[in-house]
């Protein structure tokens, strides 16, 4: 039995030394059964109590976490008291993923739909969490190696840019519940860490590239992933890697041309055990044609057209990056900073005029984090305190031409917005994670201050908001058994709001952050044959908002509840039958009841771009150089308006959306060492041509999208 698991948070040593507890017990029964041979008693006695002084000694030797996302490691997932999953780079190549939205969606409780709207290519991320509106993830903190991602964290956080490029990552780290204290504030929608690829220790080159076609679009040539890592550590501890990823070609669809560059460079360097240094920066650079939504008519007689020409989406963004890591024994300490610098732009036809919208935005910001471990009596204490500021400003500007003109707008048309915002946040956060025989309690606080301003520059009208909040926690976790554990939380969520709502009032009155509570309770299994973990949530979300991007306006959807259940699990065949040895069958399944609270005519309604039930079940085979695998993914209806209408409007925009399901077939075979790990790799996604769409309904670009049709993709990588 593996003692780090059933003992997370303690050495070897003091692993050993608690299950001792029972053994202990049992021999002072025994002492007082032999008590007339008071030889043998008393030396019984004696071991037992060397026994206990020697936990006792070994508590010291307890070594605190720091932070709670880690290297997003299967302990960190094992021990974290709420659910929590990961993806990682051999799961993603294994399953031909090659975006962000193919990764979540593997998720139990995440809806990451085919790209739709203003958010309609590569580069944005439109994902939703247990319900949540999956536009643009506005309700998730979403951070890559601890850095918001957002080109605005509190002013402007949805995604139309989402600098994030799968070749570059090692790791997708999905928190849904239970770190709220130290990573916030948006937490209604959980916390994703995007972990990117870790320095070699030694010096390595690796490359890897991805071909995908669908036969029956109007796709003509394929289009193209690839990524390459070049790096190492040197013997005095300083490394340094360049990381890139790109894309290029078109979708199934019809006007979906793409170029994507993101480069990354990342540097370490490790003076002695106790005082380390880091630093990253990144150019994210893109471009990509929207295809648009399509009316009912346009959709039966070719879903892969576009009716919008005219509709494109460019970005970039640079960011640079830099902290300080000690430690030292039951003391942790880190400072973080960074700074990043976006633009986002595009045309898009309105109807009547064209827009030309650049957006630039700067943020700086700094975080300190410290963790001190203190043992009382029988409990171990790790004491974390944190401090994040950061500073905000923006620039939002907007020119058009007539559509009848026939022009494509420029910075020397007309201009008709012109509002500069700036946002100052401080974050603190106190937190006491308690170690306790099988349990550790983590009682905690996070207050957030922000202060935002936003004017308009056309009109000198300014707009002000000043906001404050206690976000209070408690996370639970305890041990069943070596590898099993049950787990129970319970967390605040605080919405800051946005810039593009600044301007905007709604019916019951100013635009108020949205704020939420969260409570979790599940169990998780782990022991190698078998893994499996079910858990059941309840949101209770307040004053909830989405943005029109037709009327220019706020929709004030009010209450809503999020309530469901959450499993998955895998399982190693060979243990039935050797000769299925390598052979594991896997699978997750979600219910999520998202539902209107609100008082009015929308009362019990689900909440749009809500599934009640998702999931996936698959099989897998490993058998030295050879993997294949054969899954099946599936969700339930959903509906595109509050009103939750039925029947489809002639522009696409409305009415349910059905569920539908695909299947999956994958094979790969890994050449080894002679042929420097040359894998070659293919597949076919939706094998039975399934056709499924999605809709746009609050936003210009409106209508039915066709979800991906049959794929068939081609994979090599190779490492020198």
């Amino acid at each position: 039995m593996s003692s780090s698991r059933f003992a997370p948070n303690l050495t070897g040593t003091v692993a050993a030394a608690r299950p001792l507890r029972p053994v202990m017990h049992t021999m002072a029964s025994m002492a007082l059964l032999l008590a007339a041979s008071g030889g043998a008693a008393s030396a019984l006695a004696q071991e037992e109590n060397q026994a206990s002084a020697a936990e006792t000694q070994t508590l010291g030797t307890i070594s605190v976490v720091g932070d709670w996302l880690g290297d997003a490691d299967e302990k960190n997932v094992q021990d974290h008291p709420g659910a929590r999953d990961v993806i990682r780079r051999d799961q993603v190549e294994a399953q031909g993923l090659t975006n962000v939205r193919q990764v979540l969606n593997r998720i139990p409780g995440v809806n990451a739909p085919e790209n739709n709207g203003t958010g309609g290519h590569d580069m944005a991320l439109n994902f939703g969490i247990r319900g949540l509106n999956p536009r643009l993830a506005t309700r998730s903190t979403l951070l890559m190696d601890g850095i918001p991602i957002p080109f605005a964290p509190y002013g402007q956080p949805q995604l139309s840019l989402g600098p994030i490029s799968m070749g570059n990552m090692d790791a997708v780290d999905v928190v849904r519940g239970g770190g709220a204290v130290r990573y916030g504030p948006q937490n209604v929608g959980g916390i994703v860490n995007f972990v990117t690829r870790a320095i070699p220790e030694d010096f390595d080159i690796d490359a890897s590239m991805q071909l995908g076609y669908s036969p029956s679009s109007s796709q003509h040539k394929p289009k193209k992933n690839a990524s390459f890592r070049v790096g190492g550590t040197m013997d005095n501890g300083l490394g340094g890697a360049i990381l890139y990823s790109g894309v290029r070609g078109a979708d199934y669809r019809q006007h979906s041309d793409t170029r994507i560059d993101d480069v990354i460079l990342k540097g370490q360097y490790a003076l002695n055990a106790v005082h380390s240094f880091h630093a990253i920066a990144q150019y994210y650079d893109g471009e990509a044609d929207m295809p648009g939504g399509l009316t009912v008519d346009a959709f039966k007689a070719d879903p892969y057209q576009s009716t919008r020409p005219v509709d494109r989406f460019w970005g970039r963004r640079t960011l640079v990056g830099a902290g300080y890591d000690y430690t030292d024994g039951s003391r942790k300490a880190s400072v973080n900073t960074f700074f990043t610098k976006t633009l986002r732009s595009g045309f898009l036809n309105q109807g009547n005029f064209v827009s030309l919208s650049p957006r630039y935005y700067w943020v700086r910001g700094i975080e300190a984090r410290a963790s001190q471990g203190v043992n009382v009596g029988a409990t171990h204490h790790e004491i974390g305190v944190g401090y994040r500021y950061i500073d905000e400003a923006s620039h939002e500007l907007r020119y058009r031409e007539s559509t009848a003109s026939g022009l494509l707008p420029t910075v020397s048309s007309r201009n008709d917005r012109d509002t500069r915002g700036k946002t100052e946040a401080h974050a603190v956060y106190l937190d006491d994670r308690i170690d306790w025989g099988l349990w550790t309690i983590t009682p905690g606080v996070r207050y957030e201050r922000i202060d935002q301003q936003q004017i308009n520059v056309l009109t000198g009208r300014p707009f002000k908001g000043d906001y404050s909040t206690a976000l209070p926690a408690l996370n639970v976790l305890y041990r069943l058994d070596e590898g099993w554990n049950l787990y129970a939380n319970t967390e605040g969520s605080f919405g800051s709001v946005q810039y593009s709502q600044m301007p905007n009032r709604v019916r019951q009155g100013l635009v108020k952050p949205e704020k939420a509570r969260t409570w979790e309770f599940g169990t998780r299994y782990d022991q190698g044959v078998l893994r499996a973990e079910i858990g059941a949530f309840l949101i209770n979300f307040n004053n909830q908002y989405d943005s029109s991007q037709i009327t220019d306006s706020v929709i004030a959807r009010g209450k809503t509840r999020h309530a469901g259940i959450e499993s998955s699990f895998g399982y190693r065949l060979d243990e039935l039958m050797p000769a299925l040895k390598g052979t594991e069958v896997y699978g997750n399944y979600a219910y999520v009841d998202a539902s209107i609270r609100e008082e009015g005519p929308n009362k019990g309604n689900q909440v749009p771009f809500s599934s009640k039930h998702k999931g996936l079940l698959g099989i897998s085979y490993t058998q030295d150089a050879w993997q294949a695998g054969f899954e099946g993914e599936f969700q339930s209806s959903q509906y595109a308006d509050n009103a939750n209408t039925v029947a489809e409007s002639a522009d696409g925009s409305t009415g349910r959306i059905p569920g539908y399901g695909t299947w999956n077939l994958r094979g790969s075979y890994d050449f080894g060492p002679s042929l420097h790990h040359l894998k070659i790799g293919a597949g076919i996604k939706n094998i039975f041509g399934r056709e499924f769409y999605t809709r746009s309904y609050d936003d210009n670009n409106k209508g039915k999208y066709l979800g991906q049709p049959r794929t068939v993709y081609v994979q090599a990588s190779i490492r020198f």
